[in-house]
């Protein structure tokens, strides 16, 4: 960005961040955590869309975690080292970083690891606070931290008080928490009851806001994003009478007019409207005045 900023280059930058998922106690927990387990450890958790942590009472945590659990083995096996379809981390360095993120959080699932094999299992860590360490960066591997509110009203401002995420996440059986999390929070998106899937709607935007980026690409998007729009007007050389008010002399009765256009912003197309259905008015008016003669 700023490289490209010397030339006055526009950019799109599409980042991450801290992706939220708050369950509501009332859900179906057996749905919500299986296709949260699937976003979270796809690619080993090292895509930029994953749910980082997520926000839930305390009375369904334990519950929570036993689903996720179950999810866990229901796609990976008993043992996820062995299975062909579980990841691994990039490189060392970023093994490294993850394992140190789990430091003073408490290990619900998993937490096994292979150095040489840069291997960390689905990993679930519970009673995690703000402070914790995993909690101080995008995690951006298999860790899934648990943070106990005490309702949604906690996790709006929890999730509020830090950077703006690329999407948050939210599942829940009632409209109007959805709607109320859409409308009390920033994000570079929201996804209600499923994770990942809308990155894959080329009619949505996406992109991030704040810390998570800028811009947004897919679909139309990306070409709009990519483009250059230009302002074309083209007029005619004609009814050169209506343009004199903007020439000099400047008499009050211009600045009268140009008051009226300018400073009223008189919408030209309503105008017109209201003059076609003035004269449409009219026209019905006088057909229903000769129809009734003859009558």
């Amino acid at each position: 960005m700023g490289a490209a900023a010397r030339h006055l280059t526009p950019v799109t930058l599409e980042l991450g961040g801290k992706s939220p998922c708050y369950i509501d106690k009332n859900c179906d927990l057996t749905i919500a955590c299986r296709r949260i387990t699937w976003g979270k450890f796809v690619n080993c958790g090292q895509t930029c869309i994953a749910p980082d942590y997520i926000l839930c009472e305390p009375s369904i945590q334990d519950r929570v975690v036993e689903e996720i659990k179950k999810s866990i083995k229901e796609f990976y096996t008993d043992n996820p080292k062995t299975f062909e379809d579980y990841g691994r981390i990039i490189n060392q360095r970023h093994f490294k970083r993850v394992m140190a993120l789990m430091e003073g959080s408490t290990v619900a699932v998993g937490g096994e690891s292979d150095e040489s094999q840069c291997y960390i299992a689905p990993t679930v860590l519970k009673d995690v606070t703000e402070t914790s360490k995993v909690m101080k960066e995008e995690i951006f591997g298999p860790l899934l931290p648990i943070i106990t509110v005490s309702n949604v009203d906690e996790a709006i401002q929890f999730i509020n008080e830090r950077e703006k995420p690329l999407v948050v996440y939210v599942f829940t059986h009632d409209n109007k928490l959805i709607k109320r999390v859409r409308a009390e929070t920033s994000s570079g998106a929201l996804l209600a009851n499923d994770c990942l899937v809308h990155f894959t709607v080329s009619a949505l935007p996406f992109g991030g806001v704040g810390n998570s980026g800028t811009g947004c690409y897919h679909g139309k998007h990306s070409f709009d994003q990519l483009s250059h729009l230009r302002s074309c007007l083209i007029k005619q050389l004609k009814l050169e009478g209506v343009n004199s008010m903007r020439y000099p002399p400047h008499t009050a009765k211009k600045l009268s007019w140009a008051r009226f256009f300018l400073l009223k912003q008189v919408n030209m197309c309503r105008l017109r409207r209201m003059a076609l259905l003035a004269i449409f008015t009219g026209l019905a008016a006088f057909l229903v005045q000769r129809f009734l003669r003859r009558g």
